[in-house]
Parts: structure tokens; C-alpha cells; sequence
């Protein structure tokens, strides 16, 4: 069984992401899409989208995506996704304000195992920001980058009184990737959903791909109810 989140060992300039992070400061901040899915204040805005616009923040799979001409002037945000040697889909900057909560829920197809992994790297965060993955907190601090499977219900409290904000990549895993996620103890040839789920969690998940029924999700309740 992977871990539910993993620390990668790569880590960032606060001071260079914080510089970046006031280039955006001037651009528009879109208010997320899933509103039942939060209270307070989420919004975002896009460095890489499916129509290249910066107030476009959707992230589905299966989709290609351009750099907006917001990520043609953040230079280090850039350097970083560059870093990243596979096939990107959305790169966004997430806040989430001040005595805001992003409620528990579960994000369809995006652990590792699923071929898909979601990087998160905060720029702006501080302990009174409390982000669990499946009832686990995950520490993460300005700098730091994290994998997490959110394919697992998460949620995030932000306590404090300055907004969080990260840098999150949307990866396609391929080998470059499973040479790093090898490195850290995962196991690659994990197929998705093996083993990963106790009962609790299973039902959680199964709740949720219910809200949104298609043929797609109707499989995946399949094969969860099955193991």
C-alpha cells in the first residue's frame, strides 16, 4: 500500500516563489468552480489551462492544455514546472482565505496509481492550516514539495488570519516519474484501488462518485465493490 501523501526530496526558494506569487497579485483570481465544496473564500488563478486563459481554472483529465501569458512572466514558476520531466496538464495557484475550509471530498482518477499525480508546493501557508488526507494531516511547509492521493477524501481548514496559497502541477506520470516515486519506497506496480481503502474510506469514495454518475465512475464503484 503507498503512502496517502509524500514529501518529495526537492525543495524551493520562498523568497523567488514569493516574487512570483506578486506578478499574479495583478491578475484576476477566480472563485473555484465546486462551490458546495468549500466556505469562505477559494479562488485561483492559471499559469497552464485547457483554453490557455488565465480565469480558466477546470482541471479534467484526458484533455491538452497551453501555458497562459500569465506563466511567460513568472519566471521561477516556470523553471519549477519545467523541472517536472513529463507531460503536464493544469499548473494553478490555489488560495484559500483566511477562516475558509475546503470540505472533505474525493477527486476521481488522480493518485499515482491512477497514472496521474498532483503536486503541491506552498508559497504562502503557516501552522494554523490544517490539510488532511484520509484523516491524516499532512505538514507541509512554504518551500516544500508534496505528492498526495487525492483520489482519498481531503480537506483543508485554514485557521489563520493570512490567506494559504500553493503552487499545484498536474502531472502525467511516465517513467521519469516512477524512477522518482520508486526512489521514495512507492511501489509502481500498484495497480489502482489495490489495497488502498478500508471499508470507511471505500464508502466515502463510492458516496461521492455517486453525486456525478456516468460509465466511467459506474466502473470504478464496480471494481471498488468487488475487492
Amino acid at each position: 500500500m503507498n503512502p496517502s501523501s509524500s514529501q518529495l526530496p526537492i525543495s524551493f526558494s520562498i523568497d523567488k516563489l514569493q516574487k512570483d506569487l506578486a506578478i499574479c497579485e495583478n491578475d484576476l483570481w477566480t472563485p473555484h468552480f465546486n462551490t458546495g465544496r468549500y466556505e469562505g473564500n477559494w479562488t485561483s488563478v492559471s499559469l497552464r489551462s485547457h483554453s490557455g486563459l488565465i480565469n480558466d481554472i477546470t482541471s479534467f483529465p484526458d484533455m491538452e492544455y497551453k501555458n497562459t501569458n500569465l506563466l511567460d512572466r513568472c519566471h521561477y514558476f516556470k523553471e519549477i514546472m519545467d523541472g517536472f520531466e513529463c507531460e503536464k496538464e493544469a499548473v494553478r495557484l490555489l488560495r484559500l482565505g483566511p477562516q475558509s475550509e475546503i470540505k472533505e471530498h474525493v477527486d476521481n482518477d488522480t493518485s499515482y496509481e491512477d497514472g496521474f499525480f498532483r503536486i503541491h508546493i506552498p508559497v504562502i501557508t503557516n501552522d494554523e492550516v490544517f490539510f488532511y488526507v484520509d484523516k491524516k494531516r499532512v505538514p507541509m511547509k512554504m518551500g516544500e514539495c508534496w505528492y498526495a492521493n487525492f483520489q482519498l477524501p481531503h480537506s483543508v481548514e485554514n485557521k489563520s488570519k493570512e490567506p494559504r496559497i500553493h503552487l499545484t502541477i498536474d502531472c502525467i506520470r511516465n517513467d521519469w516519474s516512477d524512477s522518482v516515486f520508486a526512489a521514495m519506497g512507492f511501489n509502481i506496480t500498484a495497480s489502482p484501488h489495490e489495497n488502498q481503502y478500508s471499508d470507511e474510506v471505500k464508502q466515502e469514495i463510492i458516496a461521492e462518485l455517486r453525486r456525478n454518475p456516468s460509465e466511467a465512475t459506474d466502473k470504478i464503484i464496480a471494481d471498488l465493490l468487488a475487492k
